[in-house]
């Protein structure tokens, strides 16, 4: 006994220098991305913190103003109605293609041949690249030149200030559902078979399957589509500025591309950074109210 407890004791310091080596290693090989993140993220996000309470053109020194900018955010009508263009894109974002995408992977569930074919197509125009698909659309939404110019309509949809945000709107569902389709498939094809033979069973149509089984078996995954909707409402820049920079009379000017012109065309950088923090202050609450939420079992009701 005394030979087996005195061979645990010399094993002991041998194993806990290994972790120790382990542990070291470990770190080594994280060092060069965390001073990667250090250099490219906390540094400027340190600095974009300081420089929302100065007044700072982008060049020169910046002068200390503390929480003026921060009041004239909320005081700027401005901002409201780009706060407000970003519900309306929402409101838009968050229902147009997620209905599209139910819908595109439920006729593709139903499909037994040529799947992997429709969903490649579905996938197309989300793997173009925005400022391609922005330009394409802009000269086929063209009064003079584009699609309804054709056929006698030569309305200004992206110039008229009632269409210009609905316009680009449509044109990122277009660019979008497709990969919302796909992931909503992806979703519907772990759902368990046995459940539809149940509801079938119990003379339960395809609607009604739809309704009772496909809907609350993607629940998670539509719950997280919604949040990252959200986020990407709230970061919604590409589009917009390439097609309309957020004219006319800024009808489509949202709070990144209003972010941007404070920025690079009014020289007032340290009101650009103060609103960028606000934007990150209401995706920080939404991400804690989404976590707060999935704790107490809300996808799962």
């Amino acid at each position: 006994m005394t030979t087996a407890v005195a061979g645990t004791a010399v094993r002991a310091p041998g194993a806990a220098r290994a972790r120790r080596r382990s542990a070291v290693i470990g770190w080594a090989f994280l060092a060069p991305l965390l001073l990667l993140n250090l250099v490219v993220v906390l540094g400027p996000s340190i600095a974009t913190v300081y420089y929302s309470l100065t007044d700072w053109s982008g060049l020169g020194p910046a002068e200390f103003i503390g929480l003026e900018n921060y009041t004239k955010a909320f005081t700027d009508p401005d901002v409201h109605q780009a706060l407000l263009h970003n519900v309306i894109w929402f409101v838009l974002f968050g229902s147009v293609p997620m209905a599209m995408g139910l819908l595109g992977a439920y006729l593709l569930s139903q499909v037994r041949r040529l799947q992997v074919l429709f969903r490649a197509l579905y996938f197309i125009p989300y793997v173009v690249a925005s400022v391609v698909n922005a330009a394409v659309w802009k000269m086929l939404l063209s009064p003079t030149s584009g699609i309804g110019h054709q056929f006698g309509i030569d309305h200004s949809w992206l110039g008229d200030t009632a269409t210009s945000l609905v316009s680009v709107n449509f044109v990122v569902d277009w660019h979008f559902w497709g990969f919302l389709a796909v992931i909503f498939l992806a979703a519907m094809q772990g759902i368990d078979p046995q459940l539809y033979d149940a509801a079938s069973v119990d003379g339960a149509g395809k609607w009604q399957q739809f309704l009772s089984v496909t809907l609350p078996g993607i629940r998670p995954t539509m719950i997280f589509v919604i949040l990252m909707t959200v986020i990407w409402t709230l970061k919604a820049f590409d589009y917009i500025f390439i097609m309309t920079q957020g004219g006319p009379a800024g009808s489509s000017e949202v709070v990144s591309t209003l972010m941007y012109k404070q920025a690079f065309n009014e020289y007032s950088a340290g009101y650009a950074a103060a609103l960028g923090l606000s934007m990150t202050a209401i995706t920080a609450v939404i991400l804690a109210v989404y976590q707060y939420l999935r704790k107490k079992g809300w996808e799962d009701e």
